[in-house]
């Protein structure tokens, strides 16, 4: 019976996609109830989270609310710019403003 063949083995190389932080940035047009029931919705943050985040950026101007992949920041920041104006503000015309930037 012939020895079979073997074969060296393959590597597979796998590469992992460079994160991203989706960033919201503050203005006056939006409370904190906003912002907070905004990031439970949009990104499943608890309550006291997303307290944390809204005073940070009212007292900051910006605040990183999700680090992922560059599609899926893409998705939530379209999402925060969809979300729509805040009912408690007469002013407000529209949602919040997010960017996304590569994670360091």
């Amino acid at each position: 019976m012939p020895n079979p063949v073997l074969l060296p083995e393959e590597k597979t190389v796998i590469r992992k996609q460079p994160p991203y932080n989706v960033i919201l940035i503050n203005d006056d047009d939006h409370t904190y109830d906003y912002v907070i029931r905004m990031l439970k919705e949009l990104f499943g943050h608890p309550e006291e989270t997303g307290f944390l985040m809204a005073k940070e950026v009212d007292s900051k101007g910006r605040v990183i609310v999700c680090t992922t992949s560059m599609e899926r920041a893409e998705l939530k920041r379209d999402q925060i710019h969809a979300y729509g104006p805040d009912p408690l503000i007469d002013r407000c015309k529209g949602s919040m403003y997010a960017e996304i930037e590569p994670a360091e």
